[in-house]
């Protein structure tokens, strides 16, 4: 069965798309950017900052369908510049704590409102 997952506490999506999708035990996280939730201003200070504020996106949605960083097997992590990827990753990786999910890393010419990090992830509970 499908569910619609919606948190107050992540961006609203700005297209026809929603912010994640459960069916059965895997949970469908739409791509994240940094956009502050609360404020809907981007999070530009910093690619350290873009990134954190892209997880703390993330948690709100696995947080809303009852997952955690723990469930997440699968992430696919799109920069504007790969001269980013050590920064990006030191961050991603302080919201795991072990058993790492599967990853890919594309460089891209854009995305949306000119960001520097999107982040979109797949879960699976048991």
């Amino acid at each position: 069965m499908k569910q619609i997952i919606t948190s107050n506490n992540a961006p609203a999506p700005i297209g026809p798309y929603s912010q994640a999708v459960q069916v059965d035990n895997m949970l469908y996280v739409s791509g994240q950017i940094p956009l502050n939730p609360v404020t809907n201003e981007i999070v530009n200070t910093s690619v350290t900052e873009e990134t954190h504020q892209v997880m703390k996106n993330i948690s709100a949605v696995l947080d809303e369908a009852g997952y955690t960083f723990a469930d997440i097997v699968k992430t696919s992590i799109f920069l504007t510049n790969m001269s980013f990827f050590a920064e990006v990753n030191d961050v991603y990786g302080s919201y795991f704590e072990s058993n790492y999910p599967a990853r890919e890393t594309i460089a891209v010419k854009g995305l949306p409102k000119d960001v520097n990090v999107e982040i979109s992830v797949i879960a699976y509970k048991p």
